[in-house]
């Protein structure tokens, strides 16, 4: 899969700290797969991941202490980041909408 805005990930370590490894192993091991389809992946990572609508997946990282909210195009072979975070964060957030790069709406 093509990984788009590893910048991200970065970010995401920098914030937390005991993150580092486990994203890193993320971003290799994805980086180097070629699913085809949501069943492709969902019998790969079994239970470490839950497949949402419009394309998105939620996979659970370092031992489901942080969740990575990400939209794949299956056909292109894209996958886009859509959150990273722990846990707590992703309790607060609708997997379904969330993109880390629109800005927010404030509401009235």
């Amino acid at each position: 899969m093509n990984i788009y805005n590893k910048s991200s990930i970065i970010e995401a370590y920098k914030k937390h700290k005991n993150s580092r490894l486990s994203l890193e192993i993320w971003h290799e091991e994805v980086g180097s797969k070629t699913w085809k389809t949501p069943n492709q992946l969902r019998q790969e990572y079994r239970g470490n991941i839950s497949i949402l609508k419009s394309g998105r997946v939620v996979f659970n990282i370092k031992g489901n202490d942080y969740r990575l909210v990400a939209a794949i195009n299956y056909e292109n072979g894209w996958l886009f980041i859509k959150f990273i975070g722990t846990h707590e964060e992703y309790d607060k957030i609708d997997a379904n909408t969330i993109d880390l790069y629109k800005p927010k709406r404030n509401s009235k």
